[in-house]
């Protein structure tokens, strides 16, 4: 039975369960229950997001220096520079530094080789809003990854 949201969230399939007969999440896009190329759980998304974020804070204070960290923009420019991290290498390679770290990566739906610029920005974008990211489908994809038309999948 659709739900109400799946008549005009981008990348909804409406009228289909979200899980197939064996009802593991991404079934329905012909993922695996475990292993390689399963869906990814929360925690381990949280924690690959942390560590870009980390990172994206550490390379802004080495180019703004540790004034900066008084200045009310400080916080723009570590979006700023954690949105250029996590963006491109997302879109050329489907997978930032955090994803890399903790065995993840983005594919797209349709399990094209990339997932391209435009999604990789949309995604990024929405992603650095917080709250797409926060609500999810059983599928665990949130909004963002509805919107870009992507799942996050286990590398290894």
């Amino acid at each position: 039975m659709a739900r109400w949201h799946e008549t005009w969230l981008p990348g909804s399939h409406i009228g289909t369960d979200a899980r197939a007969a064996d009802g593991h999440p991404g079934a329905r896009f012909g993922l695996p229950a475990a292993g390689v190329g399963a869906t990814v759980g929360f925690g381990r998304r949280l924690g690959g997001v942390a560590i870009d974020w980390l990172l994206g804070y550490v390379i802004a204070l080495a180019f703004s220096g540790t004034d900066a960290l008084g200045s009310p923009n400080f916080g723009w420019t570590v979006w700023l520079v954690w949105f250029v991290l996590t963006a491109l290498p997302t879109a050329i390679f489907g997978m930032t530094p955090g994803m890399v770290a903790l065995g993840m990566r983005v594919a797209r739906v349709d399990m094209a080789p990339l997932v391209g610029i435009p999604r990789g920005l949309l995604r990024t974008l929405l992603l650095g809003l917080v709250l797409p990211a926060v609500i999810r489908d059983p599928d665990g994809r949130g909004w963002h990854d509805r919107a870009s038309k992507t799942i996050v999948v286990r590398s290894r």
